[in-house]
C-alpha cells in the first residue's frame, strides 16, 4: 500500500541485494574490502560469486570504481546511516521484508511471528519516512477536510512522523503517540519539527481533547482486537464534535496489488489480517462514533474511514 512504500527495485535486484547483505558482501564493501578478491576473502564466499556480485552492485550504482578499488556511493548510505531515519530510505526495509518472504512457507506452517531482521525498527521507520510526498499530502488533506477547524491533531501510531510534519506545515498543533522505542528513535527529528511526542500505547492513548485524530496504516499489522482498540482509543482522545480518520487499504475496495501486498505482509510477519469495509465500520460504530463514512483517498489506493464523536 502507498503508505508503506515498496521498493521500485525488481525482484532480481532485491534478491541480489538481499544475498549481498546476508552473505556479508555489503559489510565487506562498507568496511575494508575494495576489490572482488578482498570481498571474497572477507565475507568468506566463492571468488566467482564475489566478482559477479561486485560487478552487479557497481552496475546498479551502489559502488563505483575509483582507481583499482571500489568505493560505496550515496545510494548505499541506507545500509550505514541508521541514526537519522531520513538517511535510511526504503531499500533496507524492502530487504528486511524479502528476508521474511523467504521464510514465508515455514511461517505459514507455524502461524507464529518470525524473528525480525536486525535494525527492523529503524529500517521500517526509514521506509515510512520515505513515503511519497503526494501520498502524504493526499492523506492529510483527506483528514483535514473532515475537521477543517481542528487546531489540535493527534497522530496515533505515527511512526516516523511523516504525516505529523505535514500537519505541522499546515499550522496544526500535533501530538504523536507511539511506543517508547519508536519515540526514542524519532524524537530528535520531530522535536525540531515542533511535534509533541508521547510514548505510550496507541490503542490507549495517554492524551485527549483533540479536534482531529489521524491514524495512517491504521490497521496494518494489527490483530482484530488491537485494531478495534485503536478505534476505541481514538474516540476517547477526541473532544466532543471532533473527527477521527483511519487511513488504510480496505479489502474489496483497494486494488489487487494492494490486497496481495497486505496479505503477504500479514502472512510473512505472522500478524495482522485483511479487513473489509463492513468489519471496520463495525469497529467504528461499536466505539461510539456518531456515524461512519468511508471515502477513497484521491490519487492513492487508500481509503479513509471517518467517524465523528457526538457532541455531549
Amino acid at each position: 500500500m502507498p503508505t508503506r512504500d515498496r521498493s521500485q527495485s525488481s525482484v532480481e535486484s532485491l534478491a541480489l541485494l538481499w544475498a549481498a547483505r546476508e552473505s556479508g558482501v555489503i559489510d565487506a564493501l562498507t568496511t575494508s574490502a575494495g576489490t572482488a578478491e578482498a570481498v571474497a576473502e572477507t565475507a568468506g564466499i566463492d571468488s566467482r560469486a564475489a566478482r559477479i556480485t561486485v560487478e552487479a552492485l557497481a552496475a546498479m550504482g551502489f559502488i563505483k570504481r575509483v582507481g583499482d578499488e571500489y568505493e560505496i556511493t550515496n545510494r548505499a548510505l541506507g545500509f550505514l546511516a541508521k541514526r537519522d531515519v531520513r538517511s535510511i530510505g526504503r531499500l533496507p526495509h524492502a530487504l528486511d521484508r524479502f528476508s521474511l518472504y523467504a521464510d514465508l512457507p515455514e511461517t505459514m506452517v507455524t502461524g507464529e511471528s518470525p524473528a525480525f531482521p536486525d535494525d527492523w525498527l529503524r529500517n521500517r521507520l526509514g521506509a515510512h519516512d520515505a513515503t511519497d510526498e503526494s501520498v502524504v499530502r493526499a492523506c492529510v488533506t483527506a483528514a483535514v477536510r473532515e475537521a477543517p477547524d481542528a487546531t489540535r491533531v493527534l497522530d496515533l501510531g505515527g511512526a516516523s512522523g511523516v504525516f505529523a510534519r505535514e500537519f505541522r506545515a499546515r499550522g496544526r498543533d500535533v501530538t504523536l503517540v507511539d511506543d517508547a522505542d519508536t519515540v526514542e528513535v524519532v524524537r530528535p527529528l520531530l522535536s525540531r519539527a515542533g511535534v509533541d511526542l508521547v510514548a505510550g500505547d496507541p490503542t490507549d492513548p495517554p492524551a485527549s481533547g483533540f479536534g482531529l485524530v489521524f491514524a495512517g496504516d491504521a490497521f496494518a499489522g494489527r490483530e482484530p482486537e488491537g485494531a478495534r482498540a485503536l478505534v476505541a482509543g481514538a474516540h476517547d482522545a477526541l473532544e466532543p464534535g471532533g473527527s477521527a480518520a483511519f487511513v488504510d487499504s480496505l479489502h474489496g475496495r483497494c486494488s489487487t496489488d494492494a490486497t496481495a501486498g497486505r496479505a503477504v505482509d500479514a502472512l510473512a510477519t505472522g500478524r495482522g489480517d485483511l479487513y473489509d469495509e463492513s468489519t471496520v465500520r463495525s469497529w467504528v460504530e461499536s466505539a461510539g462514533f456518531d456515524g461512519c463514512t468511508v471515502r477513497d483517498v484521491p490519487g492513492t489506493d487508500l481509503q479513509a474511514v471517518v467517524g465523528e464523536r457526538a457532541v455531549d
